[in-house]
C-alpha cells in the first residue's frame, strides 16, 4: 500500500478501522518530503520529532476508544502565513527569520484541537505577495509536475506538497487566488472560501478586505473534510459573521440535474492557451452530461478588475507591513537612530517584489492620491460584486478557467511582474466580489501539465462549489 498517494478520507478511514496507526501515516509522509524536498522546496520549518509525538498520542486515543474527530492522527501541511505556537513562522520572509509565535492562528487551532498533526510549514511567495513562488524569502518551490515550472503562488509550497506526496492536505490563502492558481498548477483541488467564512486571526496579513484562509486536498471531498472544522464565527475576528456553518461533507453528491451553470463570456477570451480552452468545452460536456444546463452569462467589469485589485492589494499591504521594524520581533538590524534602524531592517528583510508592492501602495494612499487611486478602485470592486449579484439572479454556479495557461517556466516573469499579475485575471474578480470558488484538476496539456477548472457561487455558498467540484472531479476522473 503506497500511503502517501492516499486521499485523507481514505488515510482517516484506514486510520479509524485500525488498518493503519498514525504514527505509520505520519512516518510515510516524513519519509518524502525528506526524499524529495530537497529537489522541489516546498517546506520551511520541520516539525518531525514534535509529529512524531503527535502521532503516538493520537495512537493511543484510537486504543482508549477516545478519538477527537475524524481528522485525528491525519498530517497536515500549513503555509507560513499561518502563526503555529512554538514552530518558526516567517511569511517566507527573511525580516521574521526567527520569529516563533506564543499563539495559534484560528484556522490551525481548529484542526489542531480535532486531532490534526503538524508536519512543517509551506514554503509561499513572501508575505503572500506573488503568483509564482518564486518572490520566497528563502527559495523558490518548483512544480513536482516538471521542476522547471513554478508551482503557482502565492500557496505554491502547499500545492507542491500534496502534487508531491508530502502531505494529505494543506493549508493555503487566497487574495486574488493564491490557492486556486497553484492547485491548478499543481493538479490539486483547491478552495477559496467567502471572506469571513474563515477566521484571518493569527494569519500574516497582506490585504485585510480580502484576504481568505482555506484548505487544499487531492479532492473537493478532502477541503471539505477541513472546512467543517475551520469555518465558522470567531470572536477574535470581526468580520467573521455568525453565519450557520452546513454540513459540507452531507452535501456532496447531491443530484446536478437542472443546475443552471453560467459561462461568462470575459473569461473565454483570445490568449487563452489553446490547452486551456480544450480542457473548458471537454469540462463543459462533462457538466452537461451530469445533468447542469449551461447558460450564457456576462460580468461586464471584468476587464477592470486587475487594475482595481492592484490598487487596493498594495495599498493594503502597504499600511499591514508598515508593523515589521524588527524592533519588537523578527529580524532587525542596528543603526545610529531610528530611521537607520528601519532603513537597514526594510532594506535587507523585503525581497523585490514585496518593496515594489509597498511603494505601490504607498504611493496610491499620499495626500493627493488617494481619492485617484484607492478610492476609485473600491467603487470598481463594488461594479465587480455587482456584476456577480446580476449573474447569480440567473444562474447557480459559474464555471471559469483558473488561469490563462498552464504553469510556465520558472525565471519567466522575473523582469516582467505585469505578465505574472496578468495570471491572475481569472481568480481575482472572485475576490474582490468576496465569494467562494475551487480550483478542480479536469485535464492534462500536450505538455504533461495539470488544468484546473473554477466553479464560483454565491457568497456562503462553498457547500455548492464542493458539490458541483466534487462531482466535476469524479467524472474527470473516470
Amino acid at each position: 500500500m503506497n500511503i502517501t498517494e492516499k486521499t485523507l478520507a481514505e488515510l482517516s478511514k484506514l486510520f479509524q478501522d485500525g488498518t493503519l496507526s498514525s504514527r505509520e501515516i505520519v512516518d510515510a509522509f516524513i519519509q518524502n518530503i525528506e526524499a524529495k524536498d530537497k529537489e522541489i522546496g516546498a517546506m520551511l520549518a520541520l516539525n518531525f520529532d514534535q509529529a512524531r509525538e503527535a502521532a503516538n498520542a493520537a495512537d493511543s486515543r484510537k486504543k482508549a476508544g477516545k478519538l477527537l474527530s475524524p481528522l485525528d492522527g491525519m498530517p497536515i501541511v500549513v503555509k507560513d502565513l499561518y502563526c503555529t505556537q512554538g514552530v518558526e513562522t516567517t511569511a517566507a520572509s527573511k525580516i521574521l527569520k526567527g520569529f516563533m509565535p506564543p499563539y495559534d492562528a484560528t484556522a490551525w487551532k481548529k484542526l489542531k484541537e480535532a486531532g490534526m498533526i503538524l508536519l512543517a510549514k509551506a514554503n509561499c511567495d513572501e508575505f503572500a505577495m506573488g503568483g509564482s513562488n518564486q518572490h520566497s524569502g528563502y527559495k523558490i518551490c518548483k512544480n513536482p509536475h516538471d521542476l522547471t515550472r513554478v508551482s503557482g503562488g502565492s500557496s505554491g509550497g502547499s500545492a507542491a506538497a500534496i502534487a508531491a506526496g508530502m502531505a494529505p492536505v494543506t493549508l493555503g490563502s487566497d487574495t486574488g487566488g493564491s490557492i486556486r492558481q497553484p492547485a491548478s498548477y499543481c493538479g490539486v483541488t483547491g478552495l477559496k472560501v467567502s471572506y469571513g467564512r474563515v477566521s484571518r486571526y493569527g494569519v500574516t496579513a497582506m490585504a485585510s478586505s480580502l484576504d481568505t484562509m482555506g484548505p487544499m486536498g487531492q479532492t473537493p471531498e478532502d477541503c471539505a473534510m477541513l472546512l467543517q472544522v475551520m469555518a465558522g464565527n470567531d470572536p477574535k475576528d470581526s468580520t467573521t459573521p455568525d453565519v450557520e456553518v452546513p454540513d459540507y461533507l452531507a452535501s456532496l453528491g447531491r443530484d446536478l440535474k437542472g443546475l443552471k451553470v453560467g459561462v461568462p463570456k470575459e473569461y473565454f477570451i483570445e490568449g487563452l492557451h489553446e490547452d486551456v480552452a480544450a480542457t473548458m468545452e471537454a469540462t463543459k460536456k462533462m457538466l452537461e452530461s451530469l445533468g447542469c444546463e449551461l447558460v450564457d452569462v456576462s460580468l461586464p467589469h471584468t476587464k477592470y478588475a486587475v487594475a482595481a485589485y492592484y490598487i487596493i492589494m498594495p495599498c493594503e499591504g502597504s499600511a499591514n507591513l508598515a508593523r515589521y521594524d524588527g524592533i519588537r520581533f523578527g529580524n532587525g538590524k542596528e543603526g545610529e537612530n531610528l530611521e537607520e534602524i528601519y532603513l537597514n531592517t526594510r532594506s535587507e528583510g523585503f525581497g523585490e517584489e514585496v518593496k515594489r508592492r509597498i511603494m505601490l501602495g504607498t504611493y496610491a494612499l499620499s495626500a493627493g492620491y488617494y481619492d485617484a487611486y484607492y478610492k476609485k478602485a473600491q467603487r470598481v470592486r463594488t461594479l465587480v460584486k455587482e456584476d456577480f449579484e446580476k449573474a447569480f439572479e440567473e444562474v447557480d454556479v459559474l464555471l471559469t478557467p483558473v488561469a490563462p495557461t498552464p504553469a510556465f517556466e520558472i525565471g519567466r516573469s522575473l523582469d516582467d511582474p505585469l505578465q505574472e499579475y496578468l495570471e491572475d485575471a481569472f481568480t481575482i474578480p472572485a475576490s474582490l466580489a468576496g465569494i467562494p470558488g475551487i480550483s478542480v484538476p479536469v485535464g492534462i496539456s500536450s505538455g504533461n501539465l495539470p488544468i484546473g477548472a473554477q466553479i464560483l457561487a454565491p457568497a456562503f455558498k462553498e457547500a455548492r462549489v464542493l458539490n458541483v467540484g466534487h462531482q466535476l472531479f469524479e467524472a474527470s476522473q473516470g
